[in-house]
């Protein structure tokens, strides 16, 4: 039992770190494409890793058959989504773009802290 507890209290740990870390990529990283990368690493370790300790913490149930079928179904859903949305992004007139000048980056931050100011009341 104590066992069966300390996996899922890992599990659980280790899929809200992934969670924690994609937030803060996802708010960080510049282009629609590099947050597509993120929401990709949501969906395929954040997620799934919290659903699993959920199903060791709860043993062998109903419940748990459930969670490992939604565990596949976001398997099988998740690289088909994320194919989706970068295409639409590109068709859309999306570039994906590297910026490699740190000043650039700098400028763009500013420019996006600016119409956030603006936005918020």
């Amino acid at each position: 039992m104590i066992t069966q507890h300390l996996v899922a209290g890992i599990l659980l740990v280790g899929g809200v770190f992934f969670l924690a870390v994609g937030a803060v990529g996802f708010m960080r990283l510049p282009d629609v494409f590099c947050r597509l990368h993120v929401t990709g690493v949501l969906d395929t370790l954040g997620a799934p890793l919290i659903m699993l300790g959920t199903a060791v913490y709860l043993g062998f149930s109903l419940v748990s058959l459930k969670l490992m079928l939604a565990i596949i179904f976001v398997a099988v859903t998740s690289p088909l989504v994320g194919h989706l949305l970068a295409r639409a992004a590109l068709e859309a007139g999306h570039e994906p773009g590297v910026v490699a000048d740190r000043d650039k980056l700098h400028r763009i931050l500013a420019q996006r802290r600016e119409t956030r100011r603006q936005v918020q009341p």
